[in-house]
């Protein structure tokens, strides 16, 4: 257990803005048994040329149509070959060179299948916080609330995937909800809260582009779960923007 393989996946499509900081935040990890794959959707800007110039360092990489980004990650999942498989977006990258040496620390300490922790928001132009997105309050009766762990922070043992099944391509925008809702609150996997940052993120995302998103984002969490045998309502639901409130902060 001690030398786990971690299978890092890097999804991308048209990142040549952020793909590169993404690839050397992995590169300077100081764990060393990382396999690295970068899935992407046949980039038509700069991305493939900046992938293929870090090429001899990782470990597999693919450049070809897909039908979204949960299709692209179950493909990186199912190339993958390590112990445990985490997602890192071409748009993110990690929050210092510790983060995979913890996040094994943290499997190797507990009797675990997963663990999970915060991500933080910074604005790209004057890298100041904008949001901390702390798990360490999260429980599986908050799925019903439409909230989640911090997805990026959320590494699971290979075997997981494949005796419960992968990210569900049905879903536009939140089939990362529905994998964790599923695998923690219908599988009751054995998972860990690890209490420091794992990953700097930009603001925005599809979910929160407008309206529509919004009300996609969570007419899909009550299909969820639904489909999962979780009671919930759209009052619960919506709640939960009250709650992200006292999330925002500058002084993090």
């Amino acid at each position: 257990m001690d030398n786990l393989k971690v299978s890092i996946i890097t999804v991308s499509y048209n990142s040549q803005d952020t793909i590169q900081n993404t690839i050397i935040s992995v590169l300077h990890q100081t764990y060393s048994n990382i396999e690295y794959i970068i899935i992407d959707g046949n980039s038509t800007d700069n991305t493939v040329n900046i992938i293929e110039s870090f090429e001899s360092k990782i470990t597999k990489y693919i450049s070809e149509k897909d039908t979204g980004i949960y299709d692209a990650m179950n493909k990186g999942i199912k190339m993958s070959s390590g112990d445990i498989v985490g997602i890192l977006n071409s748009d993110d990258k990690f929050y210092d060179e510790f983060v995979i040496e913890k996040v094994v620390k943290g499997f190797n300490k507990n009797d675990i299948d997963a663990v999970y922790g915060d991500i933080i928001f910074k604005n790209p132009i004057n890298n100041k916080v904008i949001r901390y997105y702390s798990s360490k309050r999260f429980n599986s009766n908050k799925f019903k609330y439409g909230i989640m762990p911090a997805h990026p922070s959320f590494y699971a043992k290979k075997e997981l995937f494949d005796k419960l099944g992968y990210y569900k391509t049905d879903y536009k925008i939140s089939a990362d909800f529905e994998l964790l809702l599923r695998f923690m609150y219908k599988n009751k996997i054995k998972s860990k809260y690890l209490e420091f940052p794992m990953v700097l993120m930009r603001p925005g995302g599809v979910s929160n582009r407008n309206i529509k998103s919004n009300w996609i984002l969570n007419k899909e969490i009550m299909y969820a779960c639904r489909e999962n045998d979780l009671k919930t309502n759209y009052f619960y639901i919506y709640s939960k923007y009250f709650r992200k409130i006292f999330e925002f902060t500058g002084n993090n």
